[in-house]
């Protein structure tokens, strides 16, 4: 029994470190959120239960039971303003040391089923899962606001730019990703510090949705 035990249990250490080990791999090595090569696999697991009109509420049911409200998803790119200039005037550590406020910032506003990542330099990405465009939009603002009112180490304040996209039927990684960060490029030309929907823009006629486009061309 004692071999046994011996056994089983150096089995189990085995089975700790295998598991550390990928653990490892899946995650960005500075601020611990999960790192871009994981990004595609999530995504489309994501994706394949997301719905692009969730089904109509039911009066006097809680938001959180209606039908449909799991099954939407929404893709979040966060981009800092101005890293560069805080890494030029304060150097990388105290750069990285931002960056890993911020992450700890995102862990704090999302919840623990959204998915979050870093996808190298200043740039992060939010997999948002359940809700309508505007609790969307409210989550991301969450953000945008606990980051401005925070204050950095030796930077004092910063500021995110967002921008964010429902996921839809037959989306990849890359055409969600486009959309988000064509609305981050929008907020940026525009003041920064600011939340910016795709769908919005494309609705107020500031941004032709060409993957629309390429669809009807086809037929």
């Amino acid at each position: 029994r004692g071999e046994q035990s011996r056994l089983v249990s150096s089995m189990l250490r085995v089975f700790r470190n295998f598991q550390g080990l990928l653990d490892y791999s899946e995650r960005d090595t500075l601020t611990g959120l999960l790192n871009r090569k994981t990004f595609d696999g999530s995504f489309l697991r994501v994706a394949s239960s997301a719905v692009t009109s969730p089904a109509p509420t039911v009066p006097g049911l809680d938001e959180r039971r209606q039908p449909g409200a799991s099954r939407t998803a929404w893709l979040g790119v966060v981009d800092i303003d101005h890293f560069k200039s805080v890494n030029d005037n304060h150097g990388h550590l105290i750069g990285d040391e931002v960056l890993l406020l911020v992450a700890r910032l995102m862990r704090s506003t999302f919840r623990y089923q959204d998915q979050l990542y870093r996808f190298g330099g200043e740039e992060f990405v939010v997999l948002l899962r359940g809700g309508n465009a505007e609790q969307a939009a409210g989550a991301f603002e969450r953000l945008r606001g606990n980051v401005h009112r925070y204050v950095f180490p030796r930077v004092g304040h910063i500021t995110v730019s967002i921008g964010f996209t429902e996921l839809r039927a037959g989306d990849s990684p890359s055409s969600a990703f486009e959309r988000a960060d064509k609305a981050v490029y929008h907020g940026k030309q525009n003041g920064r510090n600011m939340v910016v929907h795709h769908g919005d823009l494309i609705t107020r006629g500031l941004l032709v949705d060409e993957s629309r486009t390429g669809d009807m061309e086809l037929f």
